[in-house]
């Protein structure tokens, strides 16, 4: 094992191919597979392997069907992708995987939207500035428990009108909280409110998690995976784990991790983070921080003195 922690929760980091390592994965022994595979776009990690289209699915396709096996009967697989781009065209990645998976039997249950601020800006189309979420289940029975990721009702006070019956004049919402639903912002005061966008910032220039990984995955996306779609002791998967934000996720909250990466340099960094979690001083964006927006009196948010001149002299 390559790391632990005091609550006995263990990661697991097999160093390789990630279809020839999840061979060594025992069948049924995972129950969620949380993932954000390469997007075929030429990082740093891909440029020996430049794949057209057609082989990057094919090759997809192939691991996809390992990672599956691994699942226990009530498992789930949460796969983030994002858009390959080929001379200007795009290819949303959801699109194919749906079929990728739904082919090996799993069932399709959210399509979840991570939306970010800072991105690649276009110059020839509209920036892109989201990325999907897969959640598929195994079977019709499935585990999942909204309890730990409840947000505060937006309007405890209401009640059932006279309609209901028996339920008339009682509360309409669940005491616990609402439902999140399937677009998520990570605000502060908006937090599993009413939008369900997933409102993470992506791990660029001061992030506290960024490492040397240039496709970084933030850790509170997968925290909420983690805690709705699994219990204590179970085992996370994630086929092409990086520095291991995955693994992060599930030993925060008591749970065991594999974690497989072909880069060595990658999986020496999630040891080092794992070992900075256990001694509490892994930096982390806490789960829920707002997202940070700039005062009007601070000077990035005011117009340039360039703009005013340009827009003047027009």
């Amino acid at each position: 094992m390559d790391g632990r922690l005091k609550n006995e929760a263990t990661a697991e980091f097999l160093h390789g191919d990630a279809i020839e390592q999840l061979y060594v994965v025992p069948s049924g022994s995972c129950s969620l597979v949380v993932s954000s595979p390469p997007y075929n776009i030429r990082k740093l990690y891909e440029r020996n392997d430049r794949r057209t289209y057609d082989e990057y699915i094919s090759w997809q396709r192939e691991v996809a069907k390992e990672t599956v096996a691994k699942l226990t009967p009530d498992g789930s697989l949460c796969w983030q992708v994002g858009t390959y781009v080929s001379d200007g065209e795009i290819f949303p990645l959801d699109i194919p995987f749906v079929e990728i998976f739904r082919s090996l039997g799993l069932k399709l249950r959210n399509r979840i939207i991570w939306r970010y601020n800072f991105g690649l800006n276009a110059d020839r189309r509209f920036s892109g500035r989201y990325e999907t979420l897969l959640w598929f289940t195994k079977s019709d029975d499935y585990y999942f428990n909204l309890d730990p990721v409840r947000i505060p009702q937006l309007y405890p006070g209401k009640r059932h009108g006279a309609s209901k019956g028996a339920k008339a004049g009682l509360p309409s919402g669940n005491p616990l909280g609402k439902n999140p639903s399937d677009y998520w912002e990570f605000l502060a005061e908006n937090d599993f409110k009413e939008n369900p966008v997933w409102d993470i910032p992506n791990v660029k220039s001061r992030h506290p998690e960024r490492t040397d990984h240039p496709c970084q995955f933030p850790v509170e996306l997968v925290e909420r995976c983690v805690l709705a779609l699994t219990r204590p002791g179970d085992t996370i998967l994630d086929p092409f784990v990086g520095t291991g934000a995955t693994a992060i996720a599930a030993l925060k909250h008591q749970r065991n991790a594999i974690g497989v990466d072909r880069e060595f340099s990658y999986l020496e960094i999630a040891r080092k983070r794992l070992a900075e979690l256990a001694e509490g001083i892994l930096p982390l964006r806490p789960l829920g921080k707002p997202v940070r927006r700039p005062k009007a009196t601070e000077k990035v948010a005011k117009v340039p003195d360039e703009w005013r001149m340009a827009a003047a002299a027009e």
